[in-house]
């Protein structure tokens, strides 16, 4: 895919741009970090070029000035609530994530515990967070949030919440997932810093939706159909014009949240340093796109793959037909049909010639490889090694695995651990060509090939395992699969 985005002019403003809203206050920001840090994998496949933890390295440019405070719900700790990426809970994640910041050499300052009404669950962790050496502090449920402004802002709603000791100019508040509470502990710190002779401020940084491309580009269009669930829905925002006379585009919760904000702010401040939620922003990603054409292209994609996904989840059961029926509008606009990703139509048409599931890739040339159901191998397993062997320049027909190698692995599966299925997984055919490759030259030469998949698109006739899709996802290959079980 051509490269759409110019990623190092992107860190150089991004950051720039941050300094700058620092010194609109009295050398001290409070930035709600929304999105993912280490791996937004969104926004690098719209915008063709953008590298999955820009944000990550854009924070490092500013490191001796930025500290990370963590935010949790006590309500997520409490019912266990898990990240559906990474299949862990948000507490272990808050803990991951210090981790990650740590090595990077970025400053994290302490953890949040927010709408704490002392839950048992959320006291453990607190307790486990101090024993790790790690300052804590609690924030709690204020009644009619966000409403309620003169309660709010009183010594009963942001004055109950502890305040949290910072020591850097730029605080940077993210979380391990939506809903915890990110703003809300911004806007109690600037009342406890206003209290304390602080003129601090406020801003956001989200990267979706762009605010200063059209509210229709398809970059805008797939941040919806990534937020399908949520119902988020782009638009203009009304608050810009009035004061601008200006065309800018912000999200429906943005919007409808800034009176309210606004509001908040003057009882803070006397006057609100912001005249529209975009002006809030901080986000320069719209300022370095290069190639406009490549990553309307690239989103149109995206728009499919969420799509697929959408439908995936309605046959797990774990999305309603709202979201499906949402991103096909978004479809409509821009004439779209499933038939528009390349490895559709390949994928389909093999699995009916077999009668069996099948599966097809594109790879970097544009070439489109599949993979068959057979005997030995299942058809992810079969078109990784087909995929390997093309681009390694090996003969299609020459075994780089042999088949007396994986007979072995099959009896190990169907013998001794209980499998039913005796064909190899992704997984378990690479682990035969690890082992092949050290007296096999051509197995070596297709191993050395698989950094070559990364960014390739994958489609299966069937719902994959998660044995499957774990590999694709280690591969960096984006995958979408039919709404059907095998």
């Amino acid at each position: 895919m051509k490269t759409g985005f110019d990623n190092e002019k992107y860190l150089k403003m991004q950051s720039e741009h941050i300094k700058e809203r620092i010194n609109q206050f009295d050398n001290k920001l409070y930035l709600e970090f929304g999105g993912k840090l280490f791996d937004d994998y969104h926004a690098s496949r719209v915008l063709p070029g953008f590298a999955p933890d820009s944000k990550l390295r854009m924070l490092m440019q500013l490191s001796d000035q930025a500290e990370i405070v963590m935010a949790v719900s006590a309500a997520d700790i409490e019912k266990n609530k898990v990240r559906g990426d990474l299949g862990i809970t948000y507490d272990d994640d808050t803990l991951r994530l210090i981790d990650e910041f740590r090595a990077k050499g970025l400053y994290v300052g302490s953890v949040v515990i927010t709408k704490f009404t002392g839950q048992a669950n959320a006291v453990m962790f607190k307790k486990k967070l101090e024993n790790l050496g790690i300052r804590v502090y609690n924030h709690y449920l204020i009644p009619g949030y966000p409403s309620n402004i003169p309660l709010i802002v009183s010594d009963d709603g942001f004055g109950k919440n502890d305040y949290i000791e910072t020591s850097r100019p730029l605080v940077v508040v993210t979380a391990p997932g939506p809903g915890s509470g990110k703003m809300a502990t911004c806007l109690s710190q600037l009342y406890h810093e206003h209290k304390r002779g602080i003129h601090a401020g406020y801003a956001k940084y989200e990267t979706f939706p762009v605010w200063n491309l059209p509210l229709k580009h398809p970059v805008n269009l797939a941040y919806e159909a990534a937020t399908a669930d949520l119902n988020d829905i782009n638009m203009i925002d009304p608050f810009h014009l009035e004061a601008y006379k200006k065309t800018t585009v912000n999200y429906n919760r943005d919007v409808e949240i800034f009176p309210v904000l606004n509001a908040i702010f003057e009882n803070i401040f006397g006057e609100s340093p912001y005249k529209s939620p975009t002006d809030m922003g901080v986000n320069m990603a719209g300022n370095c796109i290069i190639d406009d054409e490549a990553c309307k292209e690239a989103s149109r994609q995206e728009i499919i793959r969420r799509y697929y996904h959408a439908l995936e989840g309605i046959a797990a059961g774990t999305s309603t037909e709202a979201e499906s029926f949402k991103i096909e509008l978004l479809m409509k606009q821009e004439h779209l049909t499933v038939q528009d990703r390349s490895t559709v139509s390949p994928a389909l048409v093999r699995a009916e010639a077999t009668n069996a599931p099948a599966a097809a890739m594109e790879l970097p040339s544009g070439k489109i490889i599949t993979g068959k159901t057979s005997s030995l191998l299942g058809p992810c397993a079969a078109l990784i090694l087909n995929a390997i062997k093309e681009l390694a320049g090996i003969d299609h027909e020459k075994h780089i695995i042999s088949p007396t190698a994986i007979e072995p692995i099959q009896t190990l599966k169907t013998k001794y651990l209980g499998s039913k299925n005796p064909r190899l997984h992704t997984d378990e055919v690479l682990i035969a060509l690890s082992s092949t490759a050290a007296r096999s030259d051509d197995a070596k030469l297709a191993l050395t090939q698989l950094a070559r998949l990364k960014g390739c698109q994958v489609h299966s006739s069937v719902i994959l395992s998660s044995a499957d899709r774990k590999t694709f996802q280690k591969l960096g290959c984006d995958l979408t699969c039919e709404p059907k079980y095998q």
